[in-house]
């Protein structure tokens, strides 16, 4: 955190972000979870990220906040995923407010699932594609990694899930489109979270495809490192402000850089990929998670939301579907 992410905070966010918070979208790690090589970030982090030190470092971004959240592991092929989901269901029960979900592959079985979300008491299911059969992955379907004998199990006890689609057009692609609709209709009482406001990373995808969403009472998105507000807004006027989340995507949203739109795609600005020096000011990026905070900013004011909806979406909407008080 660097005196430029303090001063954006004060002068951009201070006065726009409620007291009290739920991030939809949080993960938690330990180095000892992975098996194989650390990704750079992870090495180059504490050995262990739980609760202490999501909230520490998320002080730092929300000064003065009440926050808690909707923790998972961090999919990655070198994860234990047993350990991984025992570490996180553990320190989700320490905070009464937030809620855990369990990192699932698509080969488990169903009824192991059922018996480990009863035993851990999670709340939900969390899948991705790198565990998926198909590749490239970022091509996946989502039947090949979220089966639907998995969205039944969520169906009978009442999970969420958190899914982030892939294929290049997101939400614009017919093949997602289809197996959303499908889901949610033919499993009411799973409750589906679609990941970084529906892969609206380039926001003209959510803006063409959220119709298909039409009349889907069980389908929600979350905000997380998201950083155009395009995505925002098409999610609010064609479902409602009840079925936006605030989500950070921690520890994603401490990286530097955000994400644009980019032709048909988009593409992550980083130190690693980006010159950001200029003829015509100091570059200076902040980190991605105040860049998502504005943009949802942006996308409020936008939207003419008074002080109570942007509350929802912080806090309220969070706490219907989860049961919190």
């Amino acid at each position: 955190m660097l005196d430029e992410d303090r001063e954006f905070y004060q002068r951009e966010l201070a006065s726009f972000v409620p007291p009290r918070i739920f991030d939809a979208h949080a993960h938690l790690h330990t180095k000892a979870q992975f098996r194989g090589a650390l990704p750079d970030w992870v090495s180059a982090g504490p050995d262990i990220v739980g609760l202490d030190e999501y909230r520490s470092r998320t002080a730092e971004v929300l000064p003065g906040r009440d926050c808690s959240g909707l923790f998972f592991p961090f999919p990655n092929v070198n994860v234990d995923e047993a350990a991984a989901n025992e570490f996180v269901a553990d320190e989700a029960r320490r905070d009464p407010a937030s809620r855990a979900q369990m990192l699932v592959l698509p080969g488990m079985d169903p009824e192991f699932i059922r018996e480990t979300v009863r035993t851990r008491g999670f709340a939900g299911l969390k899948c991705y594609h790198v565990y998926s059969s198909e590749a490239p992955t970022w091509n996946a379907t989502i039947a090949s990694f979220l089966p639907e004998e998995q969205v039944k199990i969520a169906h009978d006890e009442g999970l969420s899930i958190t899914l982030h689609m892939m294929r290049p057009r997101a939400l614009a692609d017919a093949t997602n489109q289809e197996a959303i609709r499908r889901y949610a209709t033919r499993y009411p009482n799973m409750r589906l979270i679609l990941a970084h406001a529906a892969r609206g990373f380039n926001p003209h995808h959510t803006i063409e495809g959220i119709g298909c969403l039409r009349g889907l009472t069980n389908v929600w998105c979350d905000t997380s490192a998201v950083t155009e507000a395009g995505a925002f807004e098409a999610i609010v006027n064609e479902l409602g402000v009840e079925r936006l989340l605030y989500g950070s995507d921690f520890p994603i949203s401490h990286f530097r850089g955000r994400s644009v739109a980019l032709g048909d795609s988009f593409l992550w600005l980083s130190a690693r990929n980006t010159d950001y020096s200029a003829w015509y000011g100091d570059m200076r990026p902040v980190l991605v998670g105040l860049e998502s905070l504005r943009v949802l900013k942006l996308a409020c004011r936008h939207l003419h939301l008074s002080d109570s909806h942007v509350e929802r979406i912080f806090f309220g909407n969070a706490a219907e579907l989860f049961g919190i008080d």
